[in-house]
């Protein structure tokens, strides 16, 4: 019931284009290998790797991961600026709650606001609000006259710090069967504040205002979007030297800009993890938390790159990273090991499953006129043989059939072709009992 594009394969990485493009997993999606060679093809890249969750996104695949030289791509981080997961080993037993799972995934969805355009009842005060970027920035307080009242990218900032989204975004509690111990995640990014930085910083770099409206009818294979960021790399990207210093500015003030939203993601994350521990009434252990859909400075074959990841998680050695797999699937913490390999596809790995199958074709368009292929019941058929193999009992709060565990590759086999190949370890091993997200009348508009 995959998507057409999907090849399966009994290896765990290839090469293409002369070893230019580095391809991980057992199956790999044709339409994200065509991407991720286009993303190679436009601007000064050193080097380009496909993770082994790959599948089609906007301009650039998810598990695509580019090294620029002199530039950043602002449609490669995407719309969901610093979208990550942050997970904590908690000092609870699993076997204490066990009973209490139903109250438990009521109390979170009681109390963090998930889907579309939620502010937080209660706003949330923190010190990335006196970033001086704020004023370096200044489309970040500009304010917009709107139908419903004035807003800024600020503003809605302010509002949204703490809520968790919709899509694949989810709060989740796992048990760790070696060790009985209890888990807890949460998955999204910087909400509306990162996608009107991602928006308005798309529009610049297309010649167009800031807060225009984005033209309809995107290709999902358009080109990369890039900005420079210097003078020399504006005029690679057609600047006239006239203009080059103010491109490259541009470029400086949408690094500014992505970084702020990243710090704003981080702390939405660790609220919303803070809220968790104290329903559970527990105290963090371990913490593992980190972006997959980010630009980073780093030094790679001896010189500083921007390396953009998209739906990628950094492997760097040691570092630790949260790979949560499907609603009815295991999740893992990786960490990154030193090897060749992992050199030359830029110390990265998974962020997840990776989607086999797009919401449209899972849950139907939104009209009703094409139905999906996934039904209601066949997603909770497969929730209770999850339950059944596991001896748990899984409590799941929203989410529909475009979040089953139909439209994902299972966990092991994609985080197996990275473990195969000697890019990362298995840390732990995790096994969810309670999933949140956002309900099944959410519609999520976003690109990936």
């Amino acid at each position: 019931m995959t998507d057409t594009s999907m090849i399966e394969d009994d290896q765990p990485y290839r090469e293409f284009d002369d070893g230019a493009l580095r391809v991980f997993g057992y199956s790999y999606d044709v339409q994200a290998v065509q991407q991720i060679k286009t993303v190679s093809g436009h601007g000064w890249v050193s080097g380009a790797a496909l993770m082994a969750d790959n599948h089609l996104g906007y301009s650039m695949p998810i598990g695509g991961v580019a090294a620029y030289r002199e530039m950043t791509s602002p449609s490669g981080v995407g719309y969901d600026i610093g979208c990550g997961v942050m997970a904590v080993r908690t000092d609870v037993a699993y076997v204490d709650i066990a009973d209490d799972l139903g109250r438990l995934a009521d109390e979170i969805t009681g109390r963090i606001s998930f889907g579309i355009g939620r502010k937080n009842p209660t706003p949330v005060d923190h010190a990335l609000f006196d970033s001086p970027v704020w004023d370096e920035v200044p489309e970040l307080t500009e304010e917009v006259r709107a139908k419903k009242g004035p807003w800024s990218l600020r503003s809605r900032a302010e509002q949204q710090l703490g809520t968790v989204g919709s899509g694949n975004h989810y709060v989740d509690l796992l048990v760790e069967p070696a060790t009985g111990e209890l888990w807890a995640a949460c998955h999204f990014g910087s909400r509306g504040f990162g996608h009107g930085v991602a928006t308005g910083f798309l529009n610049l770099a297309a010649h167009r205002g800031f807060f225009s409206q984005m033209p309809g009818g995107e290709s999902m294979h358009a080109a990369p979007s890039l900005l420079p960021l210097s003078p020399e790399a504006a005029r690679e990207l057609g600047a006239r030297t006239q203009d080059a210093a103010a491109r490259a500015e541009i470029g400086h003030r949408y690094t500014l800009a992505m970084e702020l939203a990243g710090e704003y993601a981080y702390a939405g994350r660790e609220h919303v993890i803070e809220q968790v521990l104290a329903i559970l009434g527990a105290s963090e252990v371990e913490r593992v938390h980190n972006h997959h859909n980010f630009a980073w400075p780093e030094e790679h074959a001896g010189e500083t790159v921007q390396v953009v990841r998209k739906g990628a998680t950094p492997a760097f050695p040691g570092q630790t990273g949260f790979v949560g797999g499907s609603m009815g699937d295991w999740a893992v913490v990786v960490e990154g090991v030193e090897s060749e390999l992992a050199v030359r596809t830029l110390r990265s790995t998974v962020h997840g499953a990776g989607r086999v199958m797009s919401r449209s074709r899972a849950k139907g368009n939104r009209k009703g006129t094409r139905p999906g292929v996934i039904s209601r019941e066949m997603m909770s058929q497969r929730l209770d043989a999850y339950r059944r193999e596991h001896g748990i009992a899984l409590e799941v709060r929203g989410g529909d059939v475009d979040e089953s565990p139909f439209v994902y590759r299972r966990l092991d086999d994609v985080v197996r072709a990275h473990e195969e190949t000697g890019t990362i370890r298995v840390t732990h091993r995790l096994l969810p009992v309670v999933v949140c997200m956002a309900g099944s009348d959410v519609f999520d508009p976003w690109k990936d």
